[in-house]
């Protein structure tokens, strides 16, 4: 990801992909150093499926430093990897096509028997499902099969890439196009398999709550956008037995992104800048090499010197500075004011204003359906939308 960088003139690669690197690094490191039996990508190498031949070498050569230490690496294909179409290649192909030693590329749903320096270990591959494929996809079928395969006396791993069922979610959601399919916890947490390593959420999380087999994204590497500003970093190792398995978050200097939030009351333009000011000084120690945003609120007729407030933010990475007028007594939509008394117009409003898919607005209005109907008649508490949806 690039965003909120800039282009490094003596590397050529862009400062944030530098950030980026430097977290993967920090997962070579510690895998060479603990002379792990094995490392497990679970998808999503590239911003895009076409990735420059820059990002592609820089990449390459971490994975050349895990293999060159005798440390095995499945790459799972993620859905930033794969092709909208069969006929081409994914991000990861090139791994396949050389067939590179020590290199597995989960491109296909499989079991594969992997030799480690600690013995042997099973792992089933589960890719992204590209869209042209998904009309006949049905997930328990799908890891009933490859739970099928798995030999009882051996350790095994599940490393999937997929969207499951309330996963609290980031900055991901706001790249997925449309509605995408989803896979129940309860289907992944198959017996057969003694621990399962997911990716496409950027969140770390437990999707079996801490029971065996753990269900565990690992989340995203960077912070990629201001919705992952608070959500801690890092990697996962699992210490996997048959039956049992341990494993623990391992965080990683990942770049801080911090919000400053400040009221400015004064109408002055040397006080609504002081105050400004004032909120940022609060944030010093926390400013030097974050990505920084500020974000004011005036009255209308307060000014702010925009150039005072970029010098003071100075020491940041990057840093935008934003305003916003307050204007009493104008409602978000106009129209809303005389729907007020009937949430469901209302609604209809709401959805006019955003850029929601088809499969949104029609969740939307299902959901504040059965509200309006549970509060003319008690019922059971409804499946509400899970945390970070918007």
């Amino acid at each position: 990801m690039e965003n909120y960088g800039r282009p490094d003139p003596q590397t050529g690669l862009n400062t944030r992909v530098a950030d980026f690197l430097r977290c993967l690094d920090e997962v070579v490191e510690y895998a060479v150093g603990q002379e792990a039996d094995l490392v497990i990508f679970a998808g999503d190498a590239f911003r895009t499926r076409e990735p420059t031949p820059t990002h592609q070498r820089e990449f390459a050569r971490r994975i050349r430093h895990l293999v060159s230490a005798g440390i095995p690496v499945v790459l799972i294909v993620g859905n930033h990897d794969i092709s909208s179409l069969p006929a081409k290649a994914d991000a990861l192909d090139i791994y396949a096509t050389l067939e590179v030693p020590g290199v597995w590329v989960g491109r296909q749903a499989e079991v594969k028997r992997i030799e480690t320096r600690s013995g042997p270990l099973q792992v089933a591959f589960l890719p992204w499902i590209p869209r042209w494929a998904q009309q006949d996809l049905d997930y328990s079928v799908l890891v009933e099969s490859l739970a099928g395969q798995i030999d009882p006396a051996i350790p095994a791993v599940l490393a999937a890439h997929c969207a499951v069922e309330g996963a609290a979610l980031s900055s991901e959601a706001k790249m997925m196009a449309g509605s995408e399919p989803t896979v129940a916890p309860g289907i992944l947490a198959n017996p057969a398999f003694d621990y399962v390593a997911l990716g496409h959420v950027h969140r770390f999380q437990d999707m079996n709550r801490g029971r065996h087999p753990s269900v565990v994204y690992s989340g995203s590497l960077e912070r990629v956008d201001f919705s992952e500003e608070g959500e801690p970093k890092g990697f996962v190792v699992a210490r996997v037995e048959k039956g049992r398995t341990e494993y623990e978050f391992v965080p990683v200097s990942a770049r801080r992104f911090l919000t400053i939030e400040v009221q400015v009351e004064a109408a002055d333009s040397t006080d609504a800048t002081s105050q400004v000011l004032s909120a940022v000084a609060e944030h010093e120690n926390e400013i030097e090499g974050a990505v920084v945003r500020v974000r004011a609120v005036l009255g209308e007729r307060a000014t702010v010197d925009d150039t005072a407030v970029r010098r003071a933010l100075a020491p940041a990475f990057w840093a935008g500075f934003t305003k916003e007028v307050r204007r009493a007594g104008l409602p978000r939509s106009p129209n809303l004011t005389e729907h007020l008394t009937d949430p469901l117009p209302a609604l209809e409003e709401y959805i006019k204003t955003r850029k929601f898919s088809e499969q949104r607005a029609k969740d939307l209005r299902e959901y504040a359906a059965r509200l309006v109907a549970e509060m003319h008649e008690p019922a059971e508490q409804p499946a509400l939308p899970q945390e970070g949806d918007k």
